[in-house]
C-alpha cells in the first residue's frame, strides 16, 4: 500500500501548485483592467486663479503734485512716483541693480567700454501714437544738459563730456572720454517727445502746460487730474493698451495726495485707498495690527555708518586697524536696529548693499563683543591707567575722541548709544551735535573731524561703484571722508569701474569688500529700510531692494486685482497599450 500512495500524493501536490499560481495570474490581471479603467475616467484638477484685466488700484502718496516731467521731478519722490508709470527711460534696472531692456531693446559696448551703440525698440509709441525715436531721446538729453532740468550738476557734466551720435530713426551711439562702467545708470531717464515740446524754450520748460497733462511712453497714460478747492488732490491714469512690454492688469491707478503717514494711513482705514506710498515709524505698530493690510519692507540705498578719520594728527590711534576693529566690536548695533529705529534698518558689515549682484555675502560679519574688543585694544597697548580711570592709555596717549553727529533726535540716540558702547572698553567719546548741513560742509568736506555720524545716500545709481568713497584719490576734495588711503583697494575699485565684463566686476568688487572688512576704514552701522502698505486683495505685489523709493512700482505691471478661473474637468493621458 505504501508503494502505491506515493505517486497520488504528489500528482495531488503538483496540482495544487499549479492552481495557485493560476489564481494569482487572474488577480494581477484584474488590478491591472481595473486601474486601466480608473485611468481613463476624468478627474477635477484643482485650478488656481490666474491674474486677469480690470480693477482700480488707488494709493495714498504722501507729497504734492508739483510738474509730471521726468526733467523737473529730481527733488519730488511725489512727482517721481507717477513719472514711473508714464514715462520710460532707454533701461531699467532689476532687483539685483543689473541693467535691463526699456525703450532700448538692445545695447552693445565696445571691448575698450567707451563706445554704446543703442538700438530702440520699433514698436515703441508715445501715448499718442506717435512713434519713439532717436531724435526723442537726443533732446531729452539736450534738456538734461540746459539750465532748465533739475538734474545735478555731475549728470549735467556727465552728459556734457558725451558725443551722442544719431545713425538711424532707432539706432544711437554714445562715445565716451573714457571707460566708465557705471554709465549705463546715466540711460534710466525719462525720454521726453520731442514732437511736443520742441517749440518750448528750456528755461521754461517748468512752466509748460505738458506738465500737467503728460504724454509719455510707461504703462500708463495720463487721464486727468483731480482737484478740491484750487489744489491738486490727485491723479488718474489708464492703461496703456500700446505698452511695448506686458501690458499691466490693473486698468486704472489712481494716485490721492496727502500730506503725512497718519493722514494717509487714515485713508486707508476709511476704505478711501487701497495701498499707503509710505509707512512710517508713528503709524507702523498700528499698520501691522490691520489684518487686510500687507506691509512691505525694502532695503533703501542708504548706509549709516561712523566715519573715522585717518588723517587727523589729534587722534593718531585710528589710524591702527586693531583700534578701529575694536571699536566695531565694540558696538551694539542690534540695540541701535531693534531700540531705536523700531526695526527699520538691517545691520551692516561693508559699503555695498545687500541685494546687489556686487554684494559679497561671505564678508566677515562683526558681532557685539565688547570682550574681544577689550583684548583687541588691550593688544596694541593701550590699558586701564594703574592709578584709577577708566579710559585706556598707551604712552600718554588716551583713546579719547569727539563724535560730531547730525542734531535731529534719532541721530542723537544713536551717538549717546555709541558713546554707551564704547565707554563699557575703556574709550571716552564727546558729542557734538550740529545740522545736517554743517556736518557736511564745516566738518566733512573739510577734514574738520575725528569721528562723524553720517549716512551716505546713493539713491538712483544702481551700479554698486563705491569708488568715490573710499578711493585714494578722493581723499582730498572728494567724498573720500575717511581720508583711507590703501593702493590694493583702490587698485581694485579703478579696474572695476573700467570694466564692462559683470562677473570681473563682480570679482573685483569682492575682493575689495574682504580688505574693507579687514581694514574697516570707517565704521558700518545700518542700512535704512523702506515700509510701504497695500491691501491684501492687491495680489502680485513683490518686495525688492530699492535704488529709489519708486522702485516699489516697478513691478506694478503684475499686480491684479481680478481673477479668473477656469471650471472645465481635465482628464489625466490613457495609458498606451
Amino acid at each position: 500500500m505504501r508503494g502505491g500512495t506515493r505517486p497520488f500524493l504528489f500528482y495531488i501536490t503538483d496540482y495544487m501548485k499549479r492552481l495557485r499560481w493560476q489564481i494569482l495570474v487572474v488577480a494581477v490581471t484584474l488590478v491591472i483592467v481595473a486601474l486601466l479603467l480608473i485611468s481613463q475616467q476624468p478627474v477635477n484638477v484643482p485650478i488656481l486663479p490666474e491674474a486677469a484685466p480690470g480693477g482700480v488700484y488707488t494709493e495714498a502718496l504722501i507729497g504734492s503734485m508739483g510738474r509730471l516731467n521726468p526733467m523737473l521731478d529730481w527733488n519730488n519722490p511725489a512727482d517721481r512716483d507717477v513719472n514711473r508709470l508714464l514715462f520710460s527711460g532707454l533701461i531699467r534696472f532689476d532687483s539685483h541693480g543689473l541693467p535691463q531692456p526699456d525703450l532700448a531693446e538692445s545695447w552693445g559696448t565696445s571691448a575698450d567700454g567707451t563706445l554704446y551703440n543703442f538700438s530702440l525698440r520699433k514698436n515703441a509709441r508715445w501715448h499718442d501714437g506717435k512713434p519713439v525715436t532717436t531724435d526723442d531721446v537726443i533732446y531729452t538729453i539736450e534738456l538734461i544738459k540746459s539750465s532748465g532740468s533739475l538734474f545735478p550738476a555731475d549728470i549735467k557734466d556727465l552728459w556734457s563730456q558725451i558725443e551722442v551720435k544719431r545713425l538711424d530713426e532707432t539706432t544711437l551711439q554714445f562715445r565716451l572720454p573714457e571707460p566708465f562702467a557705471p554709465f549705463l545708470d546715466y540711460a534710466t531717464f525719462g525720454v521726453l517727445p520731442k514732437h511736443l515740446l520742441e517749440n518750448v524754450p528750456a528755461d521754461q520748460l517748468a512752466s509748460a502746460d505738458f506738465n500737467l497733462n503728460p504724454i509719455g511712453t510707461g504703462p500708463y497714460k495720463f487721464d486727468h487730474l483731480m482737484a478740491s478747492g484750487g489744489q491738486i488732490t490727485g491723479v488718474v491714469l489708464t492703461v496703456n493698451e500700446d505698452y511695448y512690454l506686458q501690458k499691466p492688469f490693473i486698468e486704472q491707478v489712481v494716485f490721492r495726495f496727502y500730506s503725512n503717514a497718519t493722514e494717509a494711513f487714515d485713508a486707508y482705514q476709511q476704505g478711501e485707498v487701497l495701498g499707503v506710498s509710505q509707512v512710517t515709524n508713528d503709524v507702523l505698530e498700528p499698520a501691522l495690527m490691520q489684518a487686510n493690510f500687507s506691509v512691505y519692507t525694502s532695503r533703501l540705498p542708504q548706509l549709516g555708518l561712523v566715519f573715522l578719520n585717518q588723517n587727523n594728527p589729534s587722534v593718531p590711534f585710528l589710524q591702527v586697524a586693531n583700534v578701529r576693529r575694536a571699536l566695531m566690536l565694540g558696538l551694539n548695533r542690534s540695540y541701535i536696529v531693534s531700540r531705536i529705529l523700531k526695526g527699520q534698518a538691517i545691520m551692516a558689515d561693508g559699503p555695498i548693499l545687500p541685494g546687489s549682484w556686487a554684494y559679497y555675502d561671505g564678508i566677515e560679519h562683526f558681532d557685539y563683543d565688547p570682550d574681544a574688543a577689550a583684548a583687541l585694544l588691550k593688544e596694541e597697548g593701550y590699558v586701564i591707567p594703574a592709578g584709577g580711570g577708566d579710559v585706556r592709555a598707551k604712552d600718554g596717549q588716551s583713546l579719547t575722541f569727539t563724535l560730531v553727529h547730525p542734531d535731529d533726535d534719532i541721530h542723537t540716540q544713536i551717538a549717546q548709544a555709541i558713546q554707551r558702547d564704547w565707554a563699557l572698553i575703556g574709550v571716552k567719546v564727546d558729542l557734538t551735535a550740529v545740522p545736517y548741513e554743517q556736518l557736511l560742509t564745516d566738518h566733512l568736506a573739510s577734514r574738520n573731524y575725528q569721528a562723524a555720524l553720517a549716512d551716505l545716500n546713493t539713491a538712483r545709481t544702481p551700479d554698486p561703484d563705491p569708488y568715490l568713497f573710499w578711493h585714494q584719490s578722493e581723499a582730498t576734495g572728494g567724498q573720500n571722508y575717511s581720508q583711507w588711503d590703501n593702493r590694493t583697494a583702490s587698485e581694485y575699485l579703478e579696474t572695476a569701474r573700467t570694466s564692462t565684463d559683470f562677473a570681473d566686476r563682480m570679482r573685483l568688487y569682492r575682493n575689495f569688500q574682504v580688505i574693507f572688512a579687514k581694514e574697516m576704514p570707517s565704521l558700518p552701522l545700518y542700512y535704512p529700510v523702506y515700509s510701504y502698505g497695500v491691501d491684501a486683495q492687491v495680489q502680485g505685489v513683490q518686495v525688492a531692494p530699492l535704488y529709489d523709493v519708486s522702485d516699489r512700482l516697478a513691478f506694478i505691471t503684475e499686480w491684479y486685482l481680478v481673477t479668473r478661473r477656469t471650471l472645465e474637468q481635465t482628464p489625466v493621458p490613457t495609458v498606451e497599450q
